[in-house]
């Protein structure tokens, strides 16, 4: 009995329930994730999952950042080597803040693509 316990805490503990809060205080989730769940697949669920009525929705996961206790959250990580012992509480609710980067205006791709002109200045005494 207590063999099965452990291994049914063990799971709990494999499982993390996260939800995604958007900048205007609105959230996605929450969700239960395993904890070897990569931050780009977490990424890719924001995307998957985002309101179809808010404007300036993310593309690719390279448009969200994703914040959890201050920390940026790296892509290759997994969501285990992410908690926080301080923040994140066992059978709690861990809570992102998802920040989308818009895409560049068009006048700054240009600029952005425009190869740069060596210019000399010439100085004659």
């Amino acid at each position: 009995m207590e063999s099965k316990r452990f291994l049914e805490m063990a799971s709990v503990q494999d499982q993390m329930e996260v939800k995604f809060r958007l900048t205007d205080g609105s959230d996605i989730g929450p969700k239960t994730f395993p904890a070897a769940t990569s931050v780009a697949t977490l990424k890719e669920s924001v995307i998957a999952q985002w309101p179809k009525e808010k404007e300036n929705g993310p593309r690719t996961v390279k448009d969200v950042k994703l914040i959890s206790a201050g920390k940026i959250l790296e892509n290759n990580k997994t969501l285990g080597e992410c908690q926080s012992p301080l923040c994140d509480v066992p059978g709690g609710v861990t809570t992102m803040h998802v920040v989308v980067q818009p895409p560049p205006l068009e006048k700054e791709k240009k600029i952005i693509n425009e190869p740069k002109q060596n210019k000399c200045v010439c100085v004659i005494l």
